[in-house]
C-alpha cells in the first residue's frame, strides 16, 4: 500500500512538472509581448535623437553620428557579457544532459536561461534609453541580416531528415549533418541571435518592434534548452515563419516595392519545405499550395509578370547553402569517420 502511494505520489509530481513547463513557456510568451510593448515607452527619449540622413541600403539609420567611450562601451560590454553568459549556458546543459534526460520538465538551467534572458532585456532597455548605440556603429549592416540567414538555413539542413527538402523528400543524405549540427549548433544560434539583438537599439518602428520581438521568442527558445518545448515542432516551426512577418513589415514600412519577394519567398519555404514536418492531412497541403499559387496570379497579375523572378530569389539561395553548407559538413564527417576508422 505504501509503495502505491508512492508511485502515486511520484506520477502526480511528474505531471504537475510537465504542466509547469508549458504554463512557464506561456508565461514567457506573455512576457515577451509586454516587454515589446514596453520599448514604446522609450519614445519620448529617442524622439530627442539626433541622426544623420539615410545614405542608402548599406547605411544603417538608426545610429548616433559620433560613438563616444560609454556607448561603445555599454554596447560592446553587455553585448559580450550576454554572449558569455548563452555560451556558457550551453556549455553547462551539454555537459550535464545526462542529468536531464526527462525533456517533460523544466529544470534548473532553463529557470537561469529564462532569469538570464530578462535580465538582459531589462539592460538592453536601460542600455538605449542612457547611450542608445548598438553594435551597428561598428559593424556592416548585412552582418546582422546574414547571421540570421544562415541560422534559418542551418535549421533547414538540421530537419531535412525528419521532412525532407522539397515536398517531404530527398533529406537523407545530410543525416550526418544532422548529428553533427544537433550537438553543436547552439553556439552558433546563441552568436547569431545575441549579436543580431545587440546590433540594433529598441527603436519604436514596427519593423524593431517585431524584430525584437522575434529575438526574445530565439532567446526563449535557448532557454528551454533539452525540454519538449525545444523541439516542439509546432512551435519551432512558428519560428521559422515568423521571419516572414518581419520581413514583409520592414519591406512595407520602408517604401518597398519587393515586399512580395519576401512575402512569397518566405512562404515558399514554407510550401516546398516546412510544413512537411508538421504532419499535416493531405486536404491541408492541397489547400495551402492553392492559397500559395493563388496569392501569386494575384499579386502578379497587379504588379507584372516580369517581377515574378522574386519569389525564387530567397528560396534559392537557402537551397543552394543547404546544399553547399549541408555538404560540405557530410564530406568532412565521412572524411574523419574515415580517418578514424584507418587508425583503428
Amino acid at each position: 500500500m505504501n509503495q502505491f502511494k508512492v508511485n502515486i505520489t511520484r506520477t502526480g509530481t511528474r505531471a504537475l512538472n510537465r504542466s509547469t513547463l508549458w504554463t512557464v513557456f506561456a508565461l514567457s510568451i506573455v512576457f515577451s509581448v509586454l516587454a515589446t510593448a514596453a520599448i514604446l515607452l522609450l519614445q519620448p527619449l529617442l524622439s530627442q535623437i539626433e541622426l544623420l540622413p539615410d545614405q542608402g541600403a548599406a547605411w544603417y539609420y538608426w545610429k548616433l553620428p559620433e560613438a563616444t567611450f560609454w556607448t561603445r562601451t555599454t554596447s560592446w560590454g553587455f553585448y559580450l557579457a550576454h554572449q558569455i553568459f548563452f555560451w556558457g549556458l550551453i556549455w553547462w546543459a551539454v555537459r550535464n544532459k545526462d542529468k536531464m534526460r526527462d525533456r517533460g520538465v523544466i529544470h534548473p538551467v532553463n529557470w537561469i536561461g529564462l532569469a538570464g534572458t530578462a535580465f538582459f532585456i531589462g539592460l538592453h532597455y536601460l542600455q538605449t534609453a542612457i547611450w542608445y548605440d548598438g553594435l551597428a556603429q561598428d559593424t556592416a549592416v548585412w552582418s546582422s541580416q546574414f547571421s540570421v540567414i544562415f541560422l534559418l538555413v542551418i535549421v533547414l539542413i538540421m530537419e531535412a531528415p525528419r521532412r525532407g527538402i522539397a515536398f517531404g523528400r530527398g533529406g537523407k543524405w545530410l543525416m550526418p549533418a544532422r548529428q553533427w549540427l544537433i550537438r553543436y549548433h547552439g553556439y552558433y544560434f546563441a552568436w547569431a541571435v545575441v549579436y543580431t539583438y545587440w546590433f540594433h537599439p529598441m527603436e519604436t518602428t514596427p519593423g524593431h518592434l517585431l524584430g525584437f520581438f522575434y529575438t526574445f521568442l530565439l532567446l526563449i527558445q535557448g532557454a528551454f534548452v533539452f525540454t519538449r518545448v525545444h523541439t516542439n515542432k509546432w512551435w519551432t516551426a512558428v519560428l521559422e515563419v515568423s521571419v516572414l512577418v518581419h520581413g514583409v513589415t520592414v519591406a512595407l514600412v520602408a517604401g518597398q516595392e519587393f515586399w512580395p519577394m519576401f512575402f512569397f519567398g518566405f512562404a515558399a519555404l514554407f510550401v516546398v519545405t516546412q510544413m512537411h514536418g508538421l504532419g499535416l492531412p493531405r486536404w491541408v497541403h492541397w489547400l495551402v499550395y492553392a492559397a500559395f499559387v493563388g496569392g501569386i496570379i494575384w499579386v502578379y497579375g497587379i504588379r507584372g509578370w516580369a517581377n515574378a523572378n522574386e519569389i525564387i530569389r530567397i528560396p534559392v539561395i537557402d537551397y543552394v547553402l543547404v546544399v553547399v553548407l549541408g555538404g560540405g559538413i557530410v564530406l568532412w564527417r565521412r572524411r574523419v569517420n574515415a580517418q578514424k576508422s584507418k587508425a583503428a
